[in-house]
């Protein structure tokens, strides 16, 4: 294939035939799918994935084949010119933990099983890409870094991609993150977010009497109908989501313990630190009456940035996706991309098919729209090759 362009227009020639040749490659993708979900990663438990990764990207012949102390895996794809380099990355983690059955159950149409769209398959586009590089003959001049981060999800903060940003000292022209779902998923902003675990406990010892008036339940209620109250603006978007709630035991036992999993998003910085400091105030207003101990801990949090609308990596991604067929669906990411463009790198979050059932044991990928995700993938990274992803100077 022409590696070498003087426009975009170029690039969206090849377009149409694209996801058709891509097809050629189904096999080592599955393949790679296959083994990379069937081994569990939780957060903070990725090293097996990890290991297998690197494993394929020796073989097939990358560089510079690591883990650094995060336990982030690493290859390199040499391009033409040393001084040039493209960060690709993909999540290792998933949200299940070892206990969980992994294995995959692949049909003629669709691959189901836990982790494979969130994202193993993201994981896969990365194992894949140099024999897809290979087999449609393209050499890039940047080099391509391939990178599978560990720690990304929950309490895991991004802390992995953060360490190998912090720790890094190659200068990275633009970053792509692969995400297995969903197509069309074009995400170039990030959201202020913070996610909290409020927690609250009980005295065992409470009297019987008391039983039906004092709980951990009742007391966690109340600090929940104290953040509904918390005035939320329309401008800047500004939500707060109640995620999970979790107490007690049992119809006749009193509670004890309860908790509560929420997170807190807004496009204004400010206003995510005001919500979070009126938390903290309701929590101290609600334990002393309910006699409860009530933490407050953030999880995980995010600040906002992005790059805009205009800039011309956002447009090359909407005039592939154009080209190919794909509705962009635009929208802000608490994902890898918001660690890379908080350092001020021009960076988007891509997806690779259609999913369902997302988070559940049944999770399922579509096969068919694969291709045209990877096409996606390899044309928005040869316009960042190609020079026609920068902002004119």
């Amino acid at each position: 294939m022409k590696t070498k362009f003087s426009n975009i227009d170029e690039i969206m020639d090849l377009l149409p035939a694209l996801p058709g040749q891509l097809t050629g490659i189904q096999e080592t993708l599955i393949a790679n799918l296959i083994m990379l979900s069937e081994i569990p990663a939780p957060t903070f438990q990725e090293a097996a994935r990890v290991k297998l990764l690197l494993q394929r990207m020796d073989e097939c012949g990358l560089h510079n084949v690591s883990t650094d102390e995060a336990g982030n895996g690493v290859g390199i794809i040499q391009g033409k010119n040393p001084k040039r380099n493209i960060l690709l990355v993909a999540h290792a983690d998933s949200v299940y933990s070892e206990k969980a059955d992994h294995t995959l159950s692949v049909r003629a149409d669709e691959i189901i099983g836990p982790g494979v769209a969130d994202n193993s398959l993201g994981m896969a586009a990365l194992a894949t890409l140099p024999s897809i590089l290979d087999m449609l003959d393209i050499e890039l001049d940047a080099n391509l870094i391939l990178l599978g981060s560990t720690k990304g999800l929950g309490r895991g903060n991004l802390d992995g991609l953060r360490f190998f940003m912090e720790n890094n000292r190659i200068p990275f022209e633009a970053g792509i993150c692969v995400e297995g779902e969903k197509l069309g998923r074009l995400s170039y902003t990030a959201e202020g977010m913070f996610r909290g675990l409020i927690t609250c406990k009980l005295p065992e010892e409470l009297e019987w009497q008391r039983a039906g008036q004092n709980s951990a339940i009742i007391a966690l209620n109340d600090v929940i109908n104290r953040i509904l109250e918390i005035p939320i603006p329309r401008r800047p978007r500004t939500s707060i989501v109640l995620g999970a709630i979790r107490g007690g035991k049992s119809f006749n036992v009193m509670a004890t313990q309860s908790s509560l999993r929420f997170e807190v998003r807004s496009q204004n910085s400010e206003i995510v630190q005001s919500i979070r400091e009126r938390i903290d105030s309701i929590i101290a207003d609600v334990a002393s009456p309910h006699n409860a101990d009530i933490e407050f801990s953030v999880v995980s949090s995010r600040e906002p940035g992005g790059i805009d609308v205009g800039h011309p990596l956002v447009k090359s991604c909407r005039q592939v996706m154009e080209k190919l067929g794909v509705q962009p669906t635009i929208r802000p990411s608490m994902s890898e991309v918001s660690e890379l463009i908080a350092r001020g790198l021009p960076a988007v979050a891509l997806g690779l098919t259609e999913a369902s059932n997302l988070h559940d044991l049944n999770e399922t990928i579509r096969i068919k729209p694969i291709y045209t995700g990877l096409a996606q993938l390899l044309a928005v990274l040869l316009a960042i090759d190609g020079g026609f992803c920068n902002e004119p100077e």
